[in-house]
């Protein structure tokens, strides 16, 4: 099969009023992601318009760098500073044209206003987050969209933006499932251990297993095998509750992960191909035997300098890559080192300036979920 052609997709096909079809089940998958290398066909990439700074709570002091918890506790509940989103979104539409040019379909969610307050009978929001990490949300697992039950309270409806597409898919014949809505109420936050500083490895974790919680960016997927960490936004219960949804077609495996503040995995732990796996040099210093026959690859160290202000995350954005297939993948324009890094390995990479974005926490991983690749499910251990 060759690429998909380029084409300017929106969100739904055909009116909201007309009634869903029959999905063609002799057609190529609308929604058919194994693993992290295949062909790109298709994919979601976020929007960064309309961002709301979270407001603060227990998970924030658990997750975010100390330096910018102050940025927290003064603007929480109100929009980001509009020089933030507006630099964010001029990058993702420079993205978002170099996919196209390189036969990718490209989809995004709808605009929402974030600044909106909500309450359920066990939690209240001043307003939401953004639509700009699908990653972090959707876990798309063969033909399967599965909407994760997240943990922030900010975060507790960011499907809303998703869910024209969700449902375009749905209707030519994927499957949907959404995770149990978290209550996020008392029993599902410890508040006991941020006098002393949560630290998942000291037993300090700012979840429970009181309900099923995870981020779909806590898991990344080789085919039947699909590996995780349990973080502080991802629980035992959760990674139980998608083994057994998943059944026995796909084995979930718990990776030992070194960061007391763990959040996401696609900056520790990134499969580039078969056999091939890059790894933060200080995050993950052992892998299961089974990866005994791959090639490890450890990249050089980041070079954005500490006046960038990374609000949500570490500097370790730079392992933060998509891949277009087993050679090509995007990375960040002004990681030079990480670029020569890439070449010398024998791969091809395609620098975007990606920085501004960045600052509302990830990189083009996060900024995107695959909906289409090119391939099949396999076993590659």
């Amino acid at each position: 099969m060759t690429q998909a052609s380029v084409k300017q997709a929106s969100p739904v096909d055909r009116p909201r009023s007309q009634p869903a079809t029959l999905p063609n089940l002799d057609a190529v998958p609308v929604v058919n992601s194994h693993n992290e290398w295949d062909l790109l066909e298709e994919v979601i990439v976020g929007r960064a318009e309309n961002a709301c700074v979270p407001e603060w709570h227990p998970v924030l002091q658990a997750t975010m760098p100390s330096r910018h918890w102050d940025f927290f506790r003064q603007n929480g509940g109100q929009p980001f500073p509009a020089e933030v989103t507006t630099a964010a979104e001029r990058e993702l539409e420079v993205f978002c044209r170099e996919l196209e040019a390189q036969g990718v379909t490209v989809r995004r969610p709808e605009p929402i206003d974030w600044k909106q307050a909500y309450a359920t009978p066990d939690v209240a929001s001043e307003a939401g987050l953004y639509a700009a990490m699908p990653r972090d949300l959707l876990l798309v697992v063969g033909n399967e969209i599965i909407e994760a039950p997240m943990a922030w309270p900010s975060r507790l409806f960011e499907s809303r933006a998703y869910r024209p597409l969700i449902k375009h898919y749905f209707e030519r014949g994927a499957r949907w499932t959404a995770a149990p809505k978290p209550e996020l109420g008392k029993h599902t936050f410890n508040h006991d251990h941020a006098e002393a500083g949560y630290d998942i490895h000291a037993g300090r974790s700012v979840i429970t297993e009181h309900e099923p919680l995870f981020d779909a960016a806590d898991f990344s997927r080789c085919g039947r095998d699909i590996f995780c960490q349990i973080s502080q936004v991802t629980n035992r219960f959760g990674i139980e509750w998608l083994q057994r949804h998943l059944g026995e077609n796909y084995r979930v495996h718990i990776l030992e992960v070194n960061d007391p503040n763990a959040m996401h995995i696609d900056a520790s732990f990134i499969p580039l191909a078969p056999g091939r796996v890059l790894i933060h040099p200080d995050r993950v210093t052992k892998l299961p035997d089974m990866f005994a026959d791959w090639e490890v690859l450890t990249p050089p160290a980041p070079t954005v300098p500490d006046s960038h202000p990374f609000y949500f995350s570490s500097h370790w954005l730079s392992l933060n890559l998509l891949s277009l297939d087993e050679k090509r993948v995007f990375v960040e324009a002004e990681e030079q080192p990480m670029i020569d890094f890439l070449r010398r390995h024998g791969f091809e990479p395609i620098p975007v300036h990606f920085r501004n974005f960045g600052s509302l926490g990830g990189a083009f991983h996060c900024a995107t979920c695959d909906i289409r690749r090119h391939g099949n499910l396999e076993s590659y251990f």
